[in-house]
């Protein structure tokens, strides 16, 4: 794959994982939800969510379950290259659309509730597709836990008729990866990688320049931290947070000093900037999903 994992490739998926009984009966009870569903579209990002519903639905229902990709500038390539790859690998019939969330100028005056926008934009394309093509259900891959956050996507999906079946039977991010485990799928310790436009300061005006410039950043990282951090504990867990013309590295606390110490700093910086970055720091607070949504908090 491309995209950044850590030690999948390094477990032995054939080595087979106990499930305990009580995340045992959620399974049962997801395979009951497309059993019933009978034929569903997945909103399929490639992310560990998604696929791994993606993964459920199709061992249920085989050709009854359609996944679909949205391409888009807020999508890294090489994310959908990975979804592309996950996708053939679990034998399920993939689909890629074009959604043009950037042409909406709510969305691209990145307000607080920006995922709104992006979601509306998905699932007005994603309904009528699975209209066309008879499918009932659309399915996205929220979790339980993505309901404790600050998710204004997940209110635009649900306006507009989406499922959420991992969400619905109580299951966790940490459950998602424990199943994805024992359903045997390597990519079950993938590092989180939400879009693009989710590097920005909200407030920030995104542009399709913008969000390619980050994409390269965050690709060069990836790349760089796989090779130099490759015998650390490294999870794969990195930010490029673009700040006006400032690209912040976040990287775990626990990796700073191994990226201090076996990064070439001098050329990662010139190369930033031929990305167009013209300041480059470095996080010392260290990574934190939804970092950017702190300053809802404090509001």
């Amino acid at each position: 794959m491309n995209n950044l994992t850590s030690s999948a490739s390094s477990v032995d998926l054939t080595a087979k994982i106990d499930l305990e009984p009580q995340l045992a009966q959620k399974l049962v009870k997801l395979k009951d939800i497309f059993a019933q569903a009978q034929r569903v579209l997945i909103a399929y990002s490639g992310g560990i969510d998604s696929t791994l519903v993606a993964k459920i639905a199709h061992d249920v229902l085989a050709e009854n379950a359609l996944a679909v990709t949205a391409e888009s500038p807020s999508l890294l390539p090489a994310d959908l290259e990975d979804a592309k790859i996950q996708a053939q690998a679990i034998g399920i019939t993939h689909k890629i659309v074009q959604t043009a969330e950037l042409d909406n100028p709510e969305y691209a005056a990145n307000p607080i509730n920006r995922c709104y926008f992006c979601k509306s934009e998905l699932h007005e394309t994603l309904r009528p597709l699975a209209n066309s093509l008879g499918y009932d259900y659309v399915i996205d891959g929220v979790n339980a836990d993505d309901l404790k956050d600050y998710r204004p996507g997940i209110q635009a999906a649900k306006e507009r008729g989406a499922r959420s079946p991992l969400a619905e039977v109580g299951i966790s991010k940490l459950e998602v990866r424990m199943l994805s485990r024992y359903l045997g799928l390597p990519w079950w310790d993938k590092p989180s990688q939400p879009c693009l436009s989710s590097r920005f300061p909200y407030g920030e005006a995104i542009t399709k320049e913008k969000l390619e410039r980050v994409g390269k950043a965050e690709f060069f990282l990836r790349n760089l931290l796989r090779d130099r951090l490759q015998d650390t504990d490294w999870k794969g867990d990195l930010r490029v947070r673009s700040i006006a013309d400032m690209a912040k590295i976040e990287l775990p606390r626990s990796q700073i000093s191994a990226f201090i110490d076996r990064v070439d700093l001098v050329a990662l910086t010139e190369q930033f900037k031929c990305f167009g970055f013209l300041d480059i720091t470095l996080d010392l607070e260290g990574f934190r999903s939804g970092k950017l949504n702190d300053v809802l908090k404090q509001k």
